[in-house]
Protein backbone atom coordinates (compact mmCIF):
# COMPACT_ATOMS: atom_id res chain seq x y z
CA UNK A 1 0.00 0.00 0.00
CA UNK A 2 1.04 3.41 -0.60
CA UNK A 3 1.37 5.86 1.71
CA UNK A 4 1.35 9.81 0.74
CA UNK A 5 3.18 12.16 2.66
CA UNK A 6 1.10 14.89 4.89
CA UNK A 7 1.32 18.27 2.60
CA UNK A 8 2.21 16.01 -0.69
CA UNK A 9 0.12 18.24 -3.40
CA UNK A 10 -0.72 14.59 -5.09
CA UNK A 11 -2.13 13.29 -1.51
CA UNK A 12 -4.10 17.08 -1.16
CA UNK A 13 -5.55 15.87 -4.73
CA UNK A 14 -6.55 12.74 -4.29
CA UNK A 15 -7.98 13.54 -1.07
CA UNK A 16 -10.14 16.09 -2.71
CA UNK A 17 -11.07 13.72 -5.35
CA UNK A 18 -12.10 11.09 -2.90
CA UNK A 19 -14.04 13.41 -1.44
CA UNK A 20 -15.80 14.19 -4.52
CA UNK A 21 -16.48 11.03 -5.41
CA UNK A 22 -18.46 10.05 -2.42
CA UNK A 23 -20.26 13.38 -2.01
CA UNK A 24 -23.18 12.06 -4.79
CA UNK A 25 -23.69 9.07 -2.84
CA UNK A 26 -23.74 11.10 0.76
CA UNK A 27 -26.11 13.52 -0.60
CA UNK A 28 -28.54 10.89 -2.71
CA UNK A 29 -28.42 9.04 1.05
CA UNK A 30 -29.55 11.88 2.85
CA UNK A 31 -32.07 13.25 0.70
CA UNK A 32 -35.56 11.18 0.38
CA UNK A 33 -36.91 9.76 -2.39
CA UNK A 34 -39.38 11.04 -4.38
CA UNK A 35 -41.35 8.39 -6.85
CA UNK A 36 -44.14 8.38 -9.21
CA UNK A 37 -46.51 5.78 -10.47
CA UNK A 38 -46.50 5.34 -13.59
CA UNK A 39 -43.21 6.81 -13.85
CA UNK A 40 -44.22 7.91 -17.73
CA UNK A 41 -46.76 10.89 -16.88
CA UNK A 42 -49.35 11.36 -19.61
CA UNK A 43 -52.22 14.04 -20.08
CA UNK A 44 -55.41 12.09 -18.39
CA UNK A 45 -52.91 10.44 -15.91
CA UNK A 46 -53.81 9.21 -11.95
CA UNK A 47 -50.27 9.57 -10.04
CA UNK A 48 -49.05 8.07 -7.01
CA UNK A 49 -46.75 10.11 -5.38
CA UNK A 50 -43.73 8.23 -3.08
CA UNK A 51 -41.79 10.41 -0.84
CA UNK A 52 -40.06 8.05 1.94
CA UNK A 53 -39.83 10.42 4.71
CA UNK A 54 -39.91 9.90 8.43
CA UNK A 55 -43.11 9.89 10.64
CA UNK A 56 -42.33 12.60 12.38
CA UNK A 57 -41.83 14.66 9.07
CA UNK A 58 -44.02 17.01 7.73
CA UNK A 59 -44.92 17.45 4.06
CA UNK A 60 -46.81 19.94 1.77
CA UNK A 61 -46.96 20.51 -2.52
CA UNK A 62 -48.41 21.70 -5.34
CA UNK A 63 -48.58 20.68 -8.82
CA UNK A 64 -49.80 22.83 -11.69
CA UNK A 65 -52.51 24.73 -9.29
CA UNK A 66 -53.38 21.88 -7.17
CA UNK A 67 -52.82 21.02 -3.57
CA UNK A 68 -51.13 17.72 -2.64
CA UNK A 69 -52.62 16.60 0.26
CA UNK A 70 -49.90 13.62 1.59
CA UNK A 71 -50.38 10.59 4.06
CA UNK A 72 -49.11 7.98 6.10
CA UNK A 73 -48.49 4.38 3.93
CA UNK A 74 -49.19 1.29 5.38
CA UNK A 75 -45.71 0.67 5.82
CA UNK A 76 -45.10 3.10 7.98
CA UNK A 77 -42.20 4.28 5.93
CA UNK A 78 -42.77 6.82 3.25
CA UNK A 79 -45.83 9.29 2.52
CA UNK A 80 -47.84 9.32 -0.50
CA UNK A 81 -50.43 11.65 -2.32
CA UNK A 82 -53.02 9.70 -5.16
CA UNK A 83 -52.74 13.13 -7.68
CA UNK A 84 -53.11 13.10 -11.63
CA UNK A 85 -52.98 15.21 -14.48
CA UNK A 86 -56.18 16.59 -15.76
CA UNK A 87 -56.65 14.69 -19.24
CA UNK A 88 -56.77 18.92 -20.90
CA UNK A 89 -53.30 19.67 -19.09
CA UNK A 90 -51.05 21.07 -21.58
CA UNK A 91 -48.01 18.92 -22.03
CA UNK A 92 -44.44 19.98 -21.76
CA UNK A 93 -42.51 20.42 -18.84
CA UNK A 94 -44.17 21.35 -14.99
CA UNK A 95 -43.25 21.87 -11.62
CA UNK A 96 -43.79 19.47 -8.73
CA UNK A 97 -43.47 21.63 -5.66
CA UNK A 98 -42.82 19.41 -2.84
CA UNK A 99 -41.42 20.99 0.74
CA UNK A 100 -40.72 18.66 3.44
CA UNK A 101 -39.96 19.40 6.97
CA UNK A 102 -38.01 16.31 9.04
CA UNK A 103 -38.90 15.53 12.13
CA UNK A 104 -35.94 17.79 13.44
CA UNK A 105 -37.12 20.54 12.16
CA UNK A 106 -34.88 21.11 9.22
CA UNK A 107 -36.46 22.27 5.96
CA UNK A 108 -35.64 20.11 2.82
CA UNK A 109 -36.88 20.94 -0.68
CA UNK A 110 -38.13 18.33 -2.98
CA UNK A 111 -39.34 20.03 -5.90
CA UNK A 112 -38.58 18.73 -9.64
CA UNK A 113 -39.61 19.11 -13.27
CA UNK A 114 -42.14 16.50 -14.25
CA UNK A 115 -42.30 16.08 -18.23
CA UNK A 116 -45.98 15.86 -18.93
CA UNK A 117 -46.43 13.32 -22.36
CA UNK A 118 -49.47 13.11 -24.83
CA UNK A 119 -51.47 10.40 -24.25
CA UNK A 120 -53.08 10.36 -28.22
CA UNK A 121 -56.54 9.96 -26.93
CA UNK A 122 -58.99 9.38 -30.38
CA UNK A 123 -61.19 11.50 -32.49
CA UNK A 124 -64.82 10.42 -32.88
CA UNK A 125 -67.64 11.93 -35.16
CA UNK A 126 -71.32 11.63 -34.20
CA UNK A 127 -74.74 12.76 -35.75
CA UNK A 128 -77.22 13.33 -33.31
CA UNK A 129 -80.48 15.09 -32.75
CA UNK A 130 -80.58 18.56 -31.85
CA UNK A 131 -81.23 17.91 -28.07
CA UNK A 132 -78.23 16.48 -27.86
CA UNK A 133 -75.79 19.55 -28.35
CA UNK A 134 -78.49 22.82 -27.79
CA UNK A 135 -80.78 22.01 -24.75
CA UNK A 136 -84.35 23.32 -25.02
CA UNK A 137 -84.44 26.95 -23.78
CA UNK A 138 -86.89 25.68 -20.85
CA UNK A 139 -84.06 23.30 -18.94
CA UNK A 140 -81.41 25.98 -19.02
CA UNK A 141 -82.54 27.08 -15.53
CA UNK A 142 -82.30 23.81 -14.07
CA UNK A 143 -78.95 23.07 -15.95
CA UNK A 144 -77.41 26.44 -13.81
CA UNK A 145 -78.66 25.02 -10.89
CA UNK A 146 -77.36 21.67 -11.30
CA UNK A 147 -74.10 23.37 -12.26
CA UNK A 148 -73.61 25.29 -9.07
CA UNK A 149 -74.94 21.96 -6.77
CA UNK A 150 -71.95 19.93 -8.39
CA UNK A 151 -69.19 22.77 -8.31
CA UNK A 152 -70.57 22.77 -4.12
CA UNK A 153 -70.05 19.22 -4.36
CA UNK A 154 -66.53 18.48 -5.62
CA UNK A 155 -65.42 21.50 -3.71
CA UNK A 156 -65.64 19.69 -0.58
CA UNK A 157 -63.67 16.22 0.48
CA UNK A 158 -63.24 14.27 3.74
CA UNK A 159 -59.44 15.02 5.11
CA UNK A 160 -58.15 11.61 5.03
CA UNK A 161 -58.29 8.99 2.33
CA UNK A 162 -61.07 6.69 3.03
CA UNK A 163 -60.39 4.17 -0.13
CA UNK A 164 -58.38 1.13 0.68
CA UNK A 165 -56.77 -1.14 -1.84
CA UNK A 166 -56.72 -1.10 -5.44
CA UNK A 167 -60.21 0.32 -7.13
CA UNK A 168 -62.57 -1.99 -8.86
CA UNK A 169 -64.65 -1.72 -12.73
CA UNK A 170 -68.07 -0.74 -11.39
CA UNK A 171 -69.47 -2.91 -13.76
CA UNK A 172 -68.99 -6.93 -15.20
CA UNK A 173 -69.02 -5.97 -18.73
CA UNK A 174 -66.85 -4.71 -21.42
CA UNK A 175 -65.30 -1.38 -20.91
CA UNK A 176 -64.67 1.24 -24.52
CA UNK A 177 -61.81 2.84 -25.41
CA UNK A 178 -63.68 5.78 -24.60
CA UNK A 179 -61.42 8.36 -22.37
CA UNK A 180 -60.14 11.66 -23.76
CA UNK A 181 -61.82 11.11 -27.23
CA UNK A 182 -62.51 14.59 -28.30
CA UNK A 183 -65.81 14.35 -29.41
CA UNK A 184 -67.51 16.23 -33.09
CA UNK A 185 -71.55 16.32 -33.02
CA UNK A 186 -72.63 17.58 -35.85
CA UNK A 187 -69.49 18.66 -37.79
CA UNK A 188 -68.82 20.73 -35.00
CA UNK A 189 -66.14 19.66 -31.83
CA UNK A 190 -68.35 19.42 -28.65
CA UNK A 191 -66.73 18.05 -25.92
CA UNK A 192 -62.94 15.90 -24.76
CA UNK A 193 -64.93 12.68 -23.29
CA UNK A 194 -63.63 12.39 -19.26
CA UNK A 195 -65.25 9.23 -18.57
CA UNK A 196 -64.73 5.45 -19.18
CA UNK A 197 -68.09 3.71 -20.88
CA UNK A 198 -68.79 0.69 -20.53
CA UNK A 199 -71.50 -1.95 -22.33
CA UNK A 200 -73.95 -2.46 -19.78
CA UNK A 201 -77.19 -3.26 -20.48
CA UNK A 202 -80.30 -1.72 -18.90
CA UNK A 203 -80.12 -2.92 -15.32
CA UNK A 204 -76.71 -4.35 -15.00
CA UNK A 205 -75.81 -4.08 -11.15
CA UNK A 206 -72.72 -0.81 -10.42
CA UNK A 207 -70.75 -0.98 -7.70
CA UNK A 208 -68.70 1.23 -5.89
CA UNK A 209 -65.28 1.33 -6.86
CA UNK A 210 -63.71 1.46 -3.66
CA UNK A 211 -64.92 2.81 0.04
CA UNK A 212 -65.89 6.20 0.49
CA UNK A 213 -68.88 8.33 0.96
CA UNK A 214 -71.73 8.66 -1.14
CA UNK A 215 -71.89 12.55 -2.12
CA UNK A 216 -74.50 13.02 -4.73
CA UNK A 217 -77.36 10.93 -5.65
CA UNK A 218 -80.12 12.54 -7.46
CA UNK A 219 -81.29 12.54 -11.00
CA UNK A 220 -79.18 15.48 -12.89
CA UNK A 221 -79.69 16.86 -16.63
CA UNK A 222 -76.88 15.66 -18.57
CA UNK A 223 -75.43 12.79 -16.26
CA UNK A 224 -78.95 11.53 -15.85
CA UNK A 225 -79.38 9.69 -12.73
CA UNK A 226 -75.91 9.95 -11.15
CA UNK A 227 -74.09 9.32 -8.18
CA UNK A 228 -70.60 11.02 -6.46
CA UNK A 229 -68.55 8.82 -3.97
CA UNK A 230 -65.75 10.70 -2.21
CA UNK A 231 -63.29 9.04 -1.69
CA UNK A 232 -61.33 11.74 0.42
CA UNK A 233 -58.57 14.06 -0.37
CA UNK A 234 -60.51 15.15 -3.35
CA UNK A 235 -60.56 11.96 -5.00
CA UNK A 236 -64.24 11.57 -6.32
CA UNK A 237 -65.51 8.33 -8.66
CA UNK A 238 -68.89 9.72 -10.33
CA UNK A 239 -71.26 7.02 -11.91
CA UNK A 240 -73.42 8.58 -14.32
CA UNK A 241 -76.89 7.06 -16.52
CA UNK A 242 -78.28 4.68 -14.26
CA UNK A 243 -82.10 3.16 -14.09
CA UNK A 244 -81.93 3.39 -10.31
CA UNK A 245 -80.02 5.12 -7.44
CA UNK A 246 -79.90 2.21 -4.47
CA UNK A 247 -77.89 4.57 -1.86
CA UNK A 248 -78.59 7.75 -0.38
CA UNK A 249 -76.31 11.11 0.01
CA UNK A 250 -74.51 11.02 3.68
CA UNK A 251 -74.36 7.10 3.33
CA UNK A 252 -71.22 4.88 3.51
CA UNK A 253 -70.50 2.59 1.00
CA UNK A 254 -67.64 -0.48 0.97
CA UNK A 255 -65.56 -1.92 -2.32
CA UNK A 256 -68.47 -3.70 -4.51
CA UNK A 257 -71.24 -2.19 -2.77
CA UNK A 258 -74.14 -2.00 -4.68
CA UNK A 259 -74.76 1.65 -5.77
CA UNK A 260 -77.68 1.60 -8.47
CA UNK A 261 -78.90 -0.25 -11.88
CA UNK A 262 -77.26 0.74 -15.31
CA UNK A 263 -79.77 2.69 -18.02
CA UNK A 264 -80.10 5.11 -20.38
CA UNK A 265 -81.30 8.52 -18.31
CA UNK A 266 -79.60 11.33 -18.78
CA UNK A 267 -78.24 13.01 -22.62
CA UNK A 268 -77.34 9.63 -24.15
CA UNK A 269 -77.93 7.83 -27.30
CA UNK A 270 -78.52 4.50 -25.25
CA UNK A 271 -77.62 2.74 -22.55
CA UNK A 272 -73.86 2.62 -21.38
CA UNK A 273 -72.21 3.34 -17.80
CA UNK A 274 -70.24 6.31 -17.69
CA UNK A 275 -67.62 5.95 -15.32
CA UNK A 276 -65.41 9.22 -14.16
CA UNK A 277 -62.54 9.88 -11.92
CA UNK A 278 -61.85 13.22 -10.51
CA UNK A 279 -59.04 14.83 -8.57
CA UNK A 280 -60.08 18.18 -7.40
CA UNK A 281 -60.73 19.94 -10.55
CA UNK A 282 -58.69 17.51 -12.69
CA UNK A 283 -60.52 14.24 -14.64
CA UNK A 284 -58.65 11.52 -15.01
CA UNK A 285 -58.39 8.08 -16.87
CA UNK A 286 -60.54 5.45 -14.73
CA UNK A 287 -58.20 2.31 -16.97
CA UNK A 288 -54.93 4.05 -15.82
CA UNK A 289 -56.76 4.02 -11.91
CA UNK A 290 -58.08 0.30 -12.12
CA UNK A 291 -54.02 -0.44 -13.19
CA UNK A 292 -52.51 1.33 -10.08
CA UNK A 293 -51.36 -1.36 -7.50
CA UNK A 294 -52.51 0.39 -4.41
CA UNK A 295 -52.97 -3.04 -2.13
CA UNK A 296 -49.19 -2.05 -0.25
CA UNK A 297 -50.49 1.93 -0.15
CA UNK A 298 -53.62 1.63 2.96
Amino acid sequence: MRVLEPGSTLGYAALIAGALALAPARISSQAPAVTLTPAVVEAGSPELIRVDLSAGASLDGDWMGRKLEFFRGRDQKSWYALAGVDVEAPVGPSTLLISAKAAGGSAIDLSQTIEIHPAHYRTSALTVAPKFVEPPAGELARIKAEVELKTKVFAASAPQPLWSGNFRAPVIAPPTDSFGTRRTLNGQLASVHKGMDFRAATGTVVRAGNRGVVVLARPLYYEGNCVVIDHGLGLFTISMHLSRIDVKEGQHVSLGQRIGLSGATGRVTGPHLHWAVRWQDAYLDPAKLLRLNLAAVR
